[in-house]
């Protein structure tokens, strides 16, 4: 494939920009700002370069090591994995929250700044858009603008995720700061991602004219998330059944497989974050720095990392129970067991580290382009799957009153687990449970959104004012208006 079809690389160079990531989020010039005198916004040929710089900026941000287990270790089934490194890691998923750790503040950095590379990405668009003349280039210039809108309105999902009500930044030079709440921030979003829906190719990200990119797909399927959560499942229903319907998508069918090299950006994903080696066995790469090494086994050899994020032994037991076997082999990556590719993972030496590793982040020695040792390299990070709109499609069918059996089996025939009829909500919050672990959070956001958390996560220490992340300290020193109570329209 050629170089100008990945869009994470494409511009990368001249993109860049002056952005730190430890910084104030409102201080730095956003990553894809070039100087406007030297960019000639009559040359319609390079309309995607602003828009490549957001992914570039997805890569580089979002995938952040440290945002990782933020965002996945309030799950009752997951943990940091280490007690000799990064103690505030291993109490943030206890649910003892320090405003003061650094990695919090990195969060919030991260996040807001792709925000504002989106922001001046869209009015490098709209610079653009003044010397359109063709009716044809204008509905390039709004597809492309529908692509920012729903990375920046993905990065406001995250962000309500972690901290609940936070600031909608409209423009680059605001100035007031107060945040906005959930709601407010979830209306926002859904503003941005019907404007994605409505502008963009309902293709799959593997048909896209820039390979990877997301579609009125893709932004379907995050309304139908942030539908989810409000509880307004007619409409999450209408949107699955739109991409279910679609006929385009399809589950990988090997499960195991789905999260590796023959996976990437297969029919069944409609956003994940991409990365190459370019097919060579030596030089540069456009990859997500350690996001796979932070979380791979402490082992010796190749398939080796950090040794962070850590499956518990009581989670694994409850899916031995219910009989998962591919799902357990891709899942888990156990200490002291020979993967079905043939790498080993030697026993545990460190007492204080887990026996079990993110299986899902494991990308096999013999997948590798030959020369490349770095664990993960050349794998994609997989953000949105078509297996959560099937299970979000049976939740919101049952939640309505009819019969959500067919999607919901769909997901379990793939595992190869034997059908369920009637299936019931709470069988469905297992099989998301299962099929979307070490996923993005997903499991702490079903036991807040069904009312569970309480019951599952408060032997734990969760509490209802835990729900969400406080404000980063630094944050709040150098922007007041964080502390204002939150704003609602």
């Amino acid at each position: 494939m050629k170089l100008n079809k990945y869009i994470s690389a494409i511009a990368i160079t001249l993109l860049m920009g002056a952005f730190t990531s430890c910084s104030d989020y409102l201080d730095k010039a956003p990553e894809n700002s070039v100087p406007e005198q030297s960019v000639d916004f009559t040359n319609i040929s390079n309309m995607y370069q602003p828009v490549s710089g957001v992914y570039a900026r997805i890569r580089t941000g979002a995938m952040h090591w440290v945002v990782w287990p933020l965002s996945i270790v309030r799950d009752d089934d997951v943990w940091s994995g280490r007690v000799d490194d990064q103690q505030s890691l291993v109490d943030f998923g206890n649910y003892k929250y320090d405003n003061g750790f650094w990695g919090l503040n990195e969060m919030w950095n991260q996040y807001y700044g792709i925000i504002k590379v989106a922001n001046a990405a869209l009015e490098s668009l709209d610079s653009y858009g003044k010397n359109i003349t063709a009716s044809s280039d204008l509905a390039k210039k709004n597809a492309y603008a529908g692509e920012v809108k729903f990375l920046r309105a993905y990065v406001y999902y995250r962000l309500t995720q972690a901290f609940g009500p936070v600031t909608i930044l409209k423009s680059n030079s605001q100035t007031d700061l107060t945040r906005s709440s959930v709601e407010t921030v979830y209306k926002y979003i859904l503003d941005d991602l019907q404007f994605t829906i409505d502008n963009t190719p309902k293709l799959r990200p593997n048909e896209m004219e820039h390979m990877g990119a997301v579609s009125a797909y893709s932004a379907m399927m995050l309304a139908a998330k942030v539908y989810l959560n409000m509880g307004e499942y007619a409409k999450v229903e209408s949107l699955t059944d739109q991409i279910i319907s679609s006929g385009k998508f399809q589950l990988y069918p090997d499960f195991y497989e789905a999260f590796k090299i023959p996976g990437k950006l297969s029919n069944e994903s409609l956003f994940e974050c991409q990365t190459t080696d370019f097919g060579l066995g030596s030089g540069d790469m456009v990859d997500a720095d350690v996001w796979f090494v932070f979380q791979g086994p402490a082992n010796d050899g190749d398939i080796s990392g950090w040794g962070f994020i850590g499956l518990y032994k009581s989670f694994r037991d409850w899916a031995k129970q219910r009989g998962e076997t591919v799902r357990y082999t891709t899942s888990f990556l156990e200490a002291g067991t020979t993967t079905p590719s043939g790498d080993v993972i030697r026993p545990l030496q460190n007492p204080t580290q887990t026996d079990c590793w993110n299986g899902k982040a494991y990308t096999p020695f013999n997948e590798l382009t030959p020369g490349r040792t770095k664990y993960g390299a050349n794998n994609n990070i997989r953000v949105f799957r078509y297996a959560d709109v099937l299970l979000m499609n049976a939740e919101a069918k049952v939640r309505l009153g009819k019969n959500g059996d067919q999607p919901f089996n769909l997901v379990r025939a793939r595992a190869k687990m034997p059908a369920i009829t009637n299936v019931t909500i709470d069988q469905i919050l297992d099989e998301r449970r299962m099929e979307l672990c070490c996923e993005w959070g997903e499991r702490y956001n079903d036991l807040v959104r069904t009312g569970k958390a309480e019951s599952v996560l408060g032997p734990k220490g969760w509490t209802k004012d835990k729900t969400y992340y406080p404000i980063p300290f630094d944050q709040l020193t150098s922007n007041p208006d964080l502390a204002k109570t939150p704003i609602s329209e």
